[in-house]
């Protein structure tokens, strides 16, 4: 039963598409030309040649400035509707292991790389304690994930 309610409803709208709506004040709608159109050779009504064809100025005629519009002014907004998020918690701090860990990661490669920008000849043992720092770490990172896969439900999304 609702389905055939539904369908009719349909049918409505399809049968009544574009179709102009009769407005009960009788006054014309805001822009409307009262102008009558030409007819055509049948005595059909033609289009209406302003609507066709946009208005060209003639040349060398300065055009109108159109006209600025009026800022409209903001309602006030009652404090209470406002969101105010809480304050954010410190940051976590890693666990020493992991920090240093993350210092070799990130750390010795930069400064590798900034002392090979720069020219400073760092020794042969520094350099070679910087390599060992990152894939030390890297490696420590790696092991230190968990072995089980996460649950393929679960996006991360806390309530």
């Amino acid at each position: 039963m609702h389905r055939e309610d539904d369908d009719e409803a349909w049918r409505a709208i399809v049968e009544n598409f574009g179709e102009r709506a009769d407005l009960d004040d009788g006054e014309p709608a805001p822009g409307h030309d009262e102008r009558a159109r030409p007819e055509g050779p049948e005595g059909a009504e033609g289009p209406d040649e302003d609507l066709v064809r946009p208005a060209r100025p003639e040349p060398g005629a300065a055009a109108e400035p159109s006209p600025e519009p009026t800022p409209q002014p903001t309602p006030p907004v009652d404090d209470e509707d406002r969101f105010v998020p809480p304050d954010p918690g410190p940051l976590p701090v890693p666990a020493p292991d992991r920090g240093i860990a993350w210092i070799g990661v990130f750390g010795a490669p930069v400064v590798l790389l900034v002392s090979l920008l720069v020219g400073i000849d760092l020794p042969r043992w520094v350099g070679w304690l910087m390599v060992a720092w990152f894939v030390g770490g890297f490696v420590y990172l790696v092991r230190q994930m968990p072995h089980e896969p996460r649950d393929p439900w679960d996006d991360g999304s806390r309530i």
